[in-house]
């Protein structure tokens, strides 16, 4: 395969899977710069969703953007609430924050994860020609509360990556997005290494109080 011809079938897949990596990276250190990341990267996947078929995860991909903008916002405004507390210098000040999905919030969760799964299987179904509506929009459902976890900084929320991440890896590979598929793939490693380390850092700063 010429060069030419390479970058123009998979030049914006191989690019946006290397800010997929270093965002799940910045994700994984509880890093601020992950939102700025995800508001590059969803941009551009619009399009490559989109012109694959994929168009519950270019929506998605839209959201993302959106919500990468709140998310900034989010951790910002916890940031500054934290000004003049002591941190101590053997944790760091990224593991501040973190908690536990709370249990008043798992019921609204659920019955939100199924209205939207349903909603966008209704619209891949009847206005689109998509062929995997089902799994599309399973991932598009849940990644709503994975992302809205994510902003409030719950640990679990690498749970419901390491489901969603596994079946778009999936997905990609039918879809003959490969680069995507293998930057999924990673991701579930990553999810898996993710929720140990948030875990770890969540007990520290418990100690350290």
């Amino acid at each position: 395969m010429e060069l030419s011809h390479f970058i123009q079938e998979y030049g914006l897949d191989a690019f946006t899977t290397v800010l997929g990596i270093l965002y799940i990276i910045l994700e994984y250190r509880a890093s601020i710069l992950l939102w700025v990341v995800g508001i590059i990267m969803p941009a551009l996947d619009i399009y490559l969703y989109w012109s694959h078929g994929l168009y519950g995860d270019a929506g998605m991909a839209a959201y993302y953007t959106i919500a990468a903008v709140y998310g900034y916002i989010a951790w910002k405004i916890s940031d500054h609430r934290r000004q003049g507390q002591t941190i101590d210098e053997n944790h760091s000040d990224a593991s501040v924050g973190i908690t536990h999905f709370k249990r008043a919030h798992i019921l609204p969760s659920f019955c939100f994860f199924l209205i939207a799964w349903g909603i966008t299987y209704y619209v891949l179904t009847h206005f689109t020609n998509s062929t995997v509506p089902l799994l599309d929009s399973f991932t598009n459902a849940l990644s709503f509360v994975g992302l809205w976890a994510l902003s409030r900084k719950y640990l679990e929320q690498w749970i419901i990556w390491i489901i969603v991440d596994g079946i778009s890896c999936y997905l990609y590979l039918v879809k003959g997005i490969p680069f995507k598929a293998s930057l999924y793939g990673l991701y579930v490693v990553i999810a898996i290494l993710g929720y140990i380390k948030w875990k770890r850092m969540m007990e520290m700063h418990k100690y350290h109080l």
